[in-house]
């Protein structure tokens, strides 16, 4: 009797794990159905002004390194600017890193930020396995408020925004990017920068 109760549990419980395991593969087939298409271009600052985007909630934000000082980012203002947000926990973030860093040593000229939505840990982890020479401060999850306010209305990753020397949104880039055409988006924003 005892051992047929324990045989019972034992196939309930594996039932209901069955049962979420097919109920979370079918939330995220739909969710990722609905996703939009990587690298598509959300738009440039003109579209992105239209779905009120605001640069200011880039520019007007104090993030913590990874050595826990806090940095304004208003200091950014003034060179070119590449900005990703990006989590540990995302794999097309992750994959993309290498890509960000060979770019961020070859162009100099161009500023290279990321932008956590994760946490100090996770991230320092990260970093001590894969390194990464560009700069990266923390939002923590309250980052993907920031994320809507500068035009990502899904507040989907990565998210990847250029600006221009003056502060405005040049382009921007929803799903991971692809190295060619974020090098001829770059090239775009740095041809605009000297006009």
């Amino acid at each position: 009797m005892m051992q047929a109760m324990k045989r019972r549990t034992v196939l309930l419980g594996v039932g209901g794990l069955a049962a979420m395991a097919v109920s979370g593969w079918a939330a995220w087939r739909a969710s990722s159905r609905s996703a939009p298409a990587a690298n598509r271009a959300v738009g440039p600052s003109s579209e992105l002004a239209r779905v009120g985007a605001n640069p200011l909630a880039l520019y007007g934000a104090r993030l913590p390194g990874l050595d826990g000082q806090e940095f304004s980012l208003s200091t950014l203002k003034g060179r070119p600017l590449v900005v990703n947000f990006w989590a540990t926990w995302c794999a097309p973030c992750v994959q993309e890193m290498p890509h960000l860093e060979s770019m961020a040593k070859e162009l100099p000229e161009i500023k290279f930020v990321g932008i956590g939505i994760d946490t100090a840990q996770n991230i320092a982890q990260f970093v001590a396995k894969i390194p990464v020479s560009y700069q990266l401060l923390i939002a923590g999850h309250a980052g993907i408020a920031m994320v809507r306010e500068l035009g990502n209305s899904a507040g989907g990753l990565p998210f990847t925004l250029l600006f221009d020397a003056n502060g405005s949104i040049f382009d921007s880039i929803l799903g991971q990017v692809e190295p060619n055409d974020l090098r001829q988006r770059i090239d775009r924003l740095v041809t605009k920068s000297k006009t």
